[in-house]
């Protein structure tokens, strides 16, 4: 884990500019686009004349190449006023990591430029309705035809759906292979045979749109192919979620952070017995709590952050650790929020009830925290060897015991 997480100029400058454009275009209209179920394309225009869609481009693309951690400070600071346009914001920079991973120069130029200006949104399309955690069971199939591939099938659960004008779609490219059968290929908006078909109706999150995504024999050009490569799709995959798990984990504490506050300010002019109910020792019990978690959320995700700008070469783990805390912790918050609101949280006329119900879903989409915690176990347990000197310490009963539990070796 890095030992020194580093604010850079430009990433403090991007962050106060979020802070603005979530005061001004976000929190104003987070209820009115919540209910209406729109995109808020008012702020996401002020967010690309801010520059905030330039953060997660390398700077030969037009980009400013700010990093991870400048990306978390961003999408925090958007998920503090709307958790919804947290994720709104977000996707943008899922949908484009597998071109910055794995694409080609080309197609960088192609799509990267337009896509830092704020001129292009883009979604990620990975889940399917059979594959959601299991992303090694896709079935949408792309088949090569002459300088072109027909992509047949549809996708589960795109956000951005409908916004977006490049979408990244995970296809099975050589369903022979068991290593090699996914690729990613660029579908843009308008294509021929491509449409959005289902617009989920949503617990929470409800100003991005959510969308089933339809493919019917969709012709792309062969240049599409992300990288150049069949068959690197689940590794441009694995890529993309590792490094976007800190920014979901961000907008994660955004949203702990906003029912923090909401739960503070109220509890102090909520009175009861004479008294506001800040000065109870149960309330004041509740809101150290929530912001103990947040605060311990907010520096796992920084630095699951540094770990990717530093370069560290296994940050799978440590992501997936601030993805499931924050997470969590998003929800415990907002839960003990509506508590603290008592029967005026459970009314719509608070916006409360929002940041609860717009919580719940940041444990579930890009990988599940049940999920997390498997591949922190599983990590944990492939690093064990660096415990070995521990062996010693181990009383010999249990020792003897393990050795007698190892089947015998034959021959």
């Amino acid at each position: 884990m890095p030992q020194n997480i580093v604010f850079s100029e430009l990433a403090l400058e991007l962050q106060a500019k979020a802070r603005v454009i979530a005061d001004k275009y976000v929190r104003p209209f987070a209820a009115k686009y919540d209910k209406a179920q729109e995109y808020n394309r008012e702020a996401a225009q002020a967010a690309a004349e801010a520059g905030l869609f330039k953060v997660f481009v390398p700077v030969e693309y037009g980009g400013y190449g700010a990093g991870s951690l400048a990306l978390c400070l961003v999408t925090e600071e958007l998920a503090k006023a709307d958790s919804g346009f947290g994720v709104a914001y977000a996707v943008n920079a899922l949908g484009s990591t597998p071109i910055v991973v794995g694409g080609t120069d080309e197609q960088k130029k192609k799509w990267l430029p337009a896509i830092a200006r704020g001129e292009k949104m883009v979604a990620f399309c990975l889940s399917e309705k059979n594959a959601g955690s299991d992303a090694s069971g896709l079935a949408v199939t792309a088949e090569r035809d002459g300088e072109h591939y027909v992509i047949c099938g549809e996708k589960k659960w795109t956000t951005n759906g409908g916004v977006a004008d490049v979408y990244t779609v995970f296809c099975v490219t050589d369903p022979t292979s068991k290593s090699r059968r996914i690729s990613a290929i660029v579908v843009e908006k308008g294509t021929p045979g491509f449409s959005v078909k289902k617009i989920e109706d949503k617990m929470g999150i409800r100003c991005v749109p959510v969308v089933e995504t339809h493919y019917d024999n969709v012709r792309v050009p062969a240049g599409n192919l992300i990288g150049g490569r069949e068959g690197m799709g689940f590794a441009h995959a694995m890529q993309t979620l590792d490094r976007a798990r800190p920014c979901v984990a961000a907008q994660a504490v955004g949203a702990a952070q906003g029912s923090l506050d909401l739960a503070i300010v109220y509890s102090n002019r909520r009175k009861q017995f004479g008294a506001p109910i800040s000065s109870f020792q149960m309330v004041q019990k509740m809101l150290a709590d929530m912001a103990i978690k947040t605060e311990a959320a907010r520096w796992l995700v920084y630095a699951s952050a540094a770990a990717i700008d530093t370069g560290m070469q296994n940050v799978t783990k440590i992501a997936a650790m601030g993805k499931c805390f924050a997470t969590d912790t998003a929800m415990e918050v907002a839960t003990d929020a509506v508590q603290v609101f008592g029967g005026y949280g459970f009314m719509e006329d608070y916006p409360i009830a929002k940041n609860f119900r717009d919580a719940k879903i940041l444990s579930i989409y890009e990988g599940t925290n049940q999920v997390q915690r498997l591949v922190v176990a599983r990590n944990l347990i492939k690093e064990s060897e660096s415990l070995s000197h521990l062996q010693q310490y181990i009383p010999q009963e249990e020792q003897k015991s393990y050795k007698s539990a190892q089947p015998a070796k034959s021959g």
